[in-house]
């Protein structure tokens, strides 16, 4: 495992690496450092680290913007942060976990175990709900529909979620089967039946469930492309 540890204060940026090296023993490949945000920027984009750990106050810029240039899903990435405040943002980021400041071994070690056990774990949607925090699962998800600022979670059983954040954002954090097929949808693609072309050069794509919902002009031929890839 190749480890890159992005934190701006020295002391904690060792300790950090003392923990990691003493809980991924021989598994651990390399490990890196960088206490800027443009040195961890270029870090990450050459993509040869498999996990970040990553401090969100880099002298005054916010670490989730390091992640918006990443693939989802190209690099798993936990947070260690002073801010406890800003962990529901990291599940829109679909990041391992948040591990508030300060932290002890065993609080590092549960995140490593969360990483080790990801690729079972069923990735969830935070919503903030009547004061309290409801993970959704994205199994349960069957489109997303854009409400402004926000996003309606439309779920397999019927029931809606409202998500406090924009379409693009949950875009980066679903998975590729979610394709944008509207600048107010997020569709999965294995959901869609048909396509239909409609007078007047329109387009709607119809779900198993029988519902329709809109493409837009300029995402046609990308829905067609996709929906030939699936069933072939």
């Amino acid at each position: 495992m190749k480890v890159l540890i992005v934190e701006d204060e020295p002391a904690i940026a060792r300790r950090l690496e003392r923990f990691t090296r003493e809980l991924l023993g021989p598994s651990l490949v390399s490990i890196d450092r960088c206490a800027r945000f443009d040195e961890a920027a270029h870090a990450l984009s050459a993509a040869t680290h498999d996990v970040v750990l990553l401090d969100l106050d880099l002298r005054g810029r916010d670490g989730y913007a390091l992640l918006e240039g990443i693939p989802t899903g190209s690099i798993s990435t936990i947070v260690v942060s002073a801010h406890p405040e800003r962990a529901i943002e990291a599940f829109d980021w679909g990041v391992v976990d948040f591990v508030p400041k300060p932290f002890d071994l065993a609080r590092l070690e549960r995140a490593f175990q969360r990483l080790r056990e990801r690729g079972s774990a069923a990735r969830a949607i935070a919503v903030r709900k009547h004061g309290a925090i409801v993970l959704v699962p994205i199994t349960e998800v069957h489109y997303v529909k854009g409400a402004g600022a926000y996003a309606e979670l439309v779920l397999r059983d019927g029931r809606s979620e409202l998500h406090a954040t924009s379409l693009d954002a949950l875009h980066r954090v679903l998975p590729p089967e979610f394709e944008r097929t509207h600048r107010s949808y997020l569709v999965r693609i294995s959901d869609v039946a048909r396509v239909h072309v409609r007078e007047g050069t329109r387009y709607d794509l119809e779900l198993r469930t029988g519902e329709r919902l809109p493409i837009g002009r300029s995402r046609y031929r990308t829905i067609l492309a996709r929906l030939r890839t699936t069933s072939g």
